[in-house]
């Protein structure tokens, strides 16, 4: 395994410490909050530094194109999950991106070769973030539509990106 993958399969070990810290009784205290928002965010970006290092290095591999894009799913959907049972957002919110993510898997499975995630997958991953960060911070009420604006537009960046990845490219005109 190389040395990006390590790093992919180390966000996984972010991901107790972050429910953990999202369970109802513990959210509320404001500490708490941001050390979750901490953890979140130094785990979100070793998702850049994998993919750095993997080019880099020239150890772009199947694996990691196969772990990167499902660490990063468990990374958004598991905060998204306790988000939802503190009551902060909709559960229908999270089945649409749990929806998005099962579908592309599915169809990355049947594909004989696997492809690393595209321009709108990236953008959809980094808004996702964005969107997370914000819920999880224990920021005032006054920042509550601007956290939920954010998400609303990450899940349509969500559905987007779904459809862009699984539609035939067209081929490119010469």
């Amino acid at each position: 395994m190389t040395l990006a993958t390590w790093i992919t399969i180390s966000r996984l070990f972010a991901l107790p410490f972050l429910l953990y810290g999202l369970q109802d009784g513990i959210a509320e205290n404001f500490s708490a909050r941001w050390i979750c928002l901490a953890i979140f965010i130094v785990a979100a970006s070793t998702d850049w530094l994998d993919g750095y290092l993997a080019r880099k290095f020239d150890q772009v591999t199947d694996l990691g194109k196969f772990l990167d894009p499902l660490v990063d799913k468990l990374l958004i959907l598991g905060p998204l999950i306790a988000l939802v049972e503190l009551g902060q957002i909709p559960a229908w919110s999270v089945v649409i991106i749990l929806t998005r993510e099962l579908a592309i898997a599915g169809w990355r499975v049947q594909q004989t070769q696997i492809s690393g995630a595209n321009w709108w997958g990236k953008v959809k991953t980094v808004l996702q973030i964005i969107a997370v960060s914000f819920l999880i911070a224990p920021l005032s009420g006054v920042w509550v539509p601007v956290s939920l604006g954010i998400y609303a537009a990450s899940i349509c960046l969500t559905v987007v990106s779904g459809i862009v990845y699984i539609l035939p490219q067209s081929p490119s005109v010469q």
